[in-house]
């Protein structure tokens, strides 16, 4: 497998599996049926592994990745880093169309072909998202929601070196969508390897750049901040993964005329 993420999977993965035999938190007694509750509900039995590796991103992202995102937004103007988020979304769109296809879900796999056709056709290869405003906005979907729908079990919170929040599930999910990516088997040499870091360099950037005010505002408001990007990458994961279930909407689009009722 040719991805620049390889080299960032492996060694994550290792270090997960030390955490799962060294870090795990003690259980509360039974006793203890508060705190017992609390261990349940944010199944972090690896908390002391995993703050480990926060404090260690932390580290990483005060020295390089927020200096770096917010000199891309302060020197890039809005529309071309918009125009730059198109492109990479763009190229996402055939994991998210396998997916939706895995999930056999029918009317999102055809919006997410519309998008991929439309928008690197008239889109001119993604730099204009066409097809939102011509009925086929995008979704969320990815190798961890399809595992989830299919029944795998979570398993406890991770908090991978550079990758970030996670769990076993979407770790896996992470690993698949890499394997389904046409970038990832399409092209050899290092003019497409260059290429290929230069997309995944681009996408950390527009992420951090995304997320400057919401984690700032965490870091000075929260208490515990770990605690807090816990929570809210729990909540939003379940969010997406509910949202996906409850989806069963007709393969006919909204916005085609549908006949009359008497």
């Amino acid at each position: 497998m040719r991805h620049p993420l390889r080299f960032l999977l492996l060694p994550a993965a290792t270090l997960a599996l030390a955490a799962f035999q060294t870090g795990c938190a003690a259980r509360p007694p039974a006793s203890d049926k508060a705190a017992v509750a609390e261990y349940n509900q944010t199944n972090d039995p690896l908390e002391p592994t995993n703050r480990v590796f926060y404090a260690i991103n932390e580290g990483l992202d005060t020295v390089i990745l927020k200096p770096a995102a917010i000199a891309y937004k302060d020197v890039v103007p809005k529309p071309v880093r918009t125009h730059a988020h198109n492109v990479l979304a763009n190229l996402s769109t055939p994991v998210t169309l396998a997916n939706d296809i895995l999930e056999a879900k029918p009317r999102r796999a055809g919006d997410s072909f519309m998008r991929l056709l439309v928008n690197t056709t008239v889109g001119l290869g993604g730099v204009f998202d066409v097809a939102t405003g011509w009925g086929w906005p995008a979704h969320d979907a990815d190798g961890g929601i399809t595992l989830a729908l299919w029944g795998l079990p979570n398993g406890p919170y991770l908090f991978l070196p550079v990758l970030g929040p996670s769990s076993p599930r979407n770790a896996g999910g992470l690993v698949a969508d890499i394997g389904m990516d046409p970038l990832t088997w399409i092209g050899r040499g290092d003019v497409v390897s260059a290429l290929d870091w230069s997309r995944y360099g681009l996408t950390a950037l527009d992420t951090r750049a995304g997320l400057l005010d919401s984690l700032d505002k965490i870091k000075a408001q929260a208490l515990d901040p770990y605690a807090t990007v816990r929570s809210l990458y729990q909540q939003h994961r379940q969010y997406q993964i509910q949202q996906v279930r409850s989806d069963d909407r007709a393969t006919v689009p909204a916005w085609f005329l549908q006949p009359s009722r008497p």
